[in-house]
């Protein structure tokens, strides 16, 4: 990779459920305050291949590296623990919890580190949630849980977050605060790796782009490169 230094690599990963074999040699990088975006069609293994690399679906074959160190026989916590931070796709939430109850869950303690995602600065960023700050998390839309699951991860201060279609069913103003929040967060020196049905907003974000089929990656290149690929997008993208 040029330019960035690799916070994360992803070399040839293979996951299984049960006797399925999902991920079939699965590789990737992000550099160092890089965005880049996982994409493919459906079933194809992109939100295995994010918990894979946090430990929820062991994987079988091939290693996986955070800040040169190897994680990928890590538990979850241990994973959590060493900077990297997940977004899951199900928004799970603690429905019983307040909104700031939930976001105090996501604080490690002791943490130290320069300009902290703390529960007021999500709060600038969304304001819905800080209206809602006594309310119980199974009490909010759809859209809203989303922005309580993001914000809890950020309030962890990671170095890295995976972020699994963070822009699925929600609106227009709320997809703008979403991809706010990434881009500061992004800003601010801290990488991330996005997983996004939306190519185009996907594109908007991200520095670099994979592309999978098959529980496999069959494109590496930059967005500009991915967005002249047309014969990739139509093969790979495309309905």
């Amino acid at each position: 990779m040029e330019g960035n230094s690799v916070i994360l690599a992803v070399n040839e990963i293979h996951t299984y459920l049960g006797k399925g074999h999902i991920l079939n040699g699965v590789s990737l990088e992000v550099g160092q305050g890089e965005i880049a975006v996982l994409l493919g069609r459906n079933g194809v293994g992109k939100s295995t291949t994010l918990k894979s690399i946090v430990g929820l679906t062991p994987i079988k074959r091939g290693a996986v590296t955070f800040n040169g160190e190897e994680i990928g026989r890590l538990k979850p916590y241990q994973v959590c623990r060493k900077g990297l931070g997940y977004v899951p796709e199900e928004r799970r939430i603690f429905p019983h919890l307040t909104v700031r109850q939930n976001l105090l869950l996501g604080i490690k303690p002791k943490q130290r580190v320069d300009n902290p995602w703390t529960i007021e600065k999500i709060y600038t960023y969304f304001p819905r949630l800080k209206d809602r700050d006594k309310q119980k998390g199974g009490n909010l839309s759809g859209g809203e849980q989303q922005m309580l699951t993001i914000g809890r991860a950020l309030a962890g201060n990671p170095e890295l977050v995976l972020v699994d279609e963070p822009m699925e069913g929600l609106s227009p103003v709320m997809v703008e605060a979403v991809v706010e929040v990434l881009r500061r967060f992004n800003e601010e020196g801290r990488s991330i790796l996005l997983v996004e049905h939306a190519i185009d907003v996907a594109l908007a974000l991200a520095k670099r782009a994979y592309v999978m089929s098959k529980g496999k990656t069959v494109f590496a290149g930059t967005s500009e490169e991915l967005q002249a690929a047309e014969d990739v997008r139509k093969k790979y993208l495309e309905v």
